[in-house]
């Protein structure tokens, strides 16, 4: 039974024994600093059940608590909050019961599982900066979900079809003279890329005839010749037409090439794909049913809709009047699909950006309309975009921030900071080059994971590199710092098989403090999506970890329990450091 489970039990016999009164909850919360004591009971929101003075009340459950609790040795009233002293024992037996458990926090899998879609790009570009803040926050939370104790499927619905692909297409067989990947040297999603910003500005340039010749600009839009070609060949693809197929085949395998490239090289994977290709006609059976149940209605032209007005939200197109799906149709169909293809999933997250807020509220009440119990279970992870100090990106006109030029900027910017600080003696060349990129993609990981997802988010590719403050190299040198003491330890032929001490300093209580709140965190971060818990927690670790480091001896000590105690805490740390950081998908380096 952890500490609160036991406090909890007893302060609401204390209620029950001095007041005669019942008591639903007992709010905890960690003492301020100034204040001595180890845990808080908050007695403001027992003046609902018990009239008095909080003072008062707090002094009479401490009384009975030091009696009743052999883990509480003291107590101090500070207003209405009730500061308690927790045992040395206490702490230290908490210790020894996780010292050597290498899953501490983690939770063995029970119930229904979680799907965890993320990426979810268009396969006529490469990835750009946007798509690296959602690859990591939908890998994180998946992680988090799994660690919480549930099965996780991460999967991406890959957006292979359309307009924008034709766009593509078309501009690579004007301009192209059958390059590939190959004959250019380039990724596969680059050329491709590439070939989306050549159409955009061939495009441009023939509106602005249309417009010199005197069509209105709106018309000049519509009937620029380059535009009205790829709405044929959008038309062919839909027809099955050969030659267009085979092209779209070709394009599309470069683009997927390309992006697992990247993937890779961002640290992240997917248990599953699905292709827009194979779901967009998905959908329409399932509007039949629920016209029949009621769900939806058509209007005179055929159209059918879903009045979500009694949910303050407005009418929704599913199915055009010429029979055609929107894309809420193909979504309302994928969910569905999902689940046949993975019965034993319960939930689904989606992590797209905030400007489709509006569209997933209609899709999770239109999907419980239909009467699928696990529409209660699903969760828009929705978030903010990332900026940089330039401002805000386009792809079609070719000025997004690459995700792979991101990448090795990241490690070059590593590259010059660790060269000004002259640390890396004794290393080969080889394996400096693989420390900066552990640096710099920490550095980029953690710089967006500790910010709360629905936040916006300015980018600042040297800020995030530093090495002091809340940053991810700031964190990793902490556990490289840990990784020498227990080699030095090892050297000394420290025992720490048993431990054997009986009172704490306080930095090393704190740390056992901060160390007991790591499986409570990821419970939370799981229950809100939200990695930036585990990441602020993980800087919190780190940072009472240097405090202990600055104030207490750890080798130096002639104690042989106080060393064999403090060696063995370190490297407690450090694993926790290294296990949260692996929820954020960030590797530690054993030196740096």
């Amino acid at each position: 039974m952890s500490l609160q489970q036991t406090l909890t039990i007893a302060v609401k016999e204390a209620i029950q024994s001095i007041y005669q009164a019942e008591l639903a909850a007992v709010e905890f919360q960690a003492t301020r600093k100034e204040f001595e004591g180890d845990i808080t009971v908050v007695v403001f929101p027992m003046l609902r059940v018990v009239k008095g003075n909080p003072v008062q009340i707090g002094t009479q459950i401490g009384e009975y608590l030091v009696e009743q609790v052999a883990e509480v040795t003291a107590f101090n009233v500070v207003k209405g909050f009730l500061n308690l002293v927790i045992t040395d024992r206490y702490y230290l037996d908490f210790f020894q019961g996780i010292q050597a458990d290498t899953q501490f926090g983690f939770n063995a899998p029970e119930g229904k599982a979680v799907m965890v879609e993320y990426s979810s790009p268009n396969t006529n570009k490469p990835l750009h900066l946007g798509h690296i803040r959602n690859n990591l926050l939908g890998y994180a939370v998946a992680k988090i979900i799994e660690a919480s104790g549930k099965n996780v499927y991460k999967t991406q619905i890959i957006n292979d079809r359309g307009i924008h692909i034709c766009k593509s297409m078309l501009s690579w067989q004007r301009f192209g003279n059958n390059e590939t990947p190959e004959s250019t040297g380039l990724k596969g999603d680059k050329l491709v890329g590439n070939y989306y910003v050549r159409f955009d500005k061939e495009y441009k340039a023939e509106v602005k005839e249309l417009v010199a010749a005197g069509k209105t600009e709106d018309e000049a839009k519509k009937e620029a010749p380059i535009l009205l070609e790829a709405q044929d060949m959008l038309r062919k693809w839909e027809a099955g037409d050969e030659e267009v197929v085979a092209l779209w085949k070709t394009m599309n395998q470069w683009v997927y090439d390309g992006f697992a490239v990247t993937y890779k090289n961002l640290g992240v994977d997917f248990d599953s794909l699905y292709y827009e290709s194979n779901t967009y006609l998905l959908g329409k059976d399932n509007i039949e049913e629920g016209l029949e149940k009621g769900v939806f209605f058509k209007k005179e032209d055929g159209s059918v809709w879903c009045d979500l007005t009694d949910e303050g939200l407005d009418e929704k197109l599913v199915l055009r009047s010429d029979g055609t799906a929107v894309y809420m149709t193909q979504d309302i169909g994928t969910a569905i699909q999902r689940i046949k293809d993975n019965p034993d999933v319960g939930g689904m997250i989606y992590t797209v950006g905030n400007e489709q807020d509006y569209h997933f509220k209609v899709l999770f009440l239109i999907l419980k309309k239909l009467g699928y119990d696990w529409a209660e279970n699903l969760y828009h992870l929705s978030y903010g975009m990332v900026d940089l100090p330039s401002g805000k990106m386009k792809s079609r006109e070719g000025t997004v921030v690459d995700a792979d030029d991101l990448i090795v900027e990241m490690a070059t910017t590593a590259e010059t900071l660790s060269k000004e600080l002259g640390k890396l003696e004794g290393y080969s060349e080889e394996e400096k080059q693989e420390l900066y990129k552990t640096i710099g993609l920490g550095a980029l990981k953690y710089y967006i994971l500790k910010v709360d997802p629905q936040k916006r988010i300015l980018f600042n590719p040297e800020e995030s590199v530093e090495f002091q403050g809340n940053t991810g190299p700031f964190i990793q040198y902490t556990y490289a710092r840990i990784q020498s003491i227990l080699r030095k330890a090892k050297e000394l032929k420290v025992d720490t098989s048993v431990i054997s001490l009986n009172e704490l300093h306080e930095k090393e209580k704190e740390l056992l403090k901060l160390l007991q709140e790591y499986p409570t965190t990821i419970q939370l971060a799981a229950k809100n999506h939200s990695p930036a818990l585990i990441a602020n927690y993980t800087y919190d670790l780190a940072k009472g970890f240097n405090s202990f480091f600055q104030n207490v001896t750890i080798l130096g000590t002639d104690n042989e329990a106080e060393k064999a105690f403090r060696v063995a805490l370190s490297g407690k740390v450090a694993q926790v450091i290294k296990s949260a950081f692996g929820l954020l998908g960030i590797d530690v380096p054993e030196r740096m």
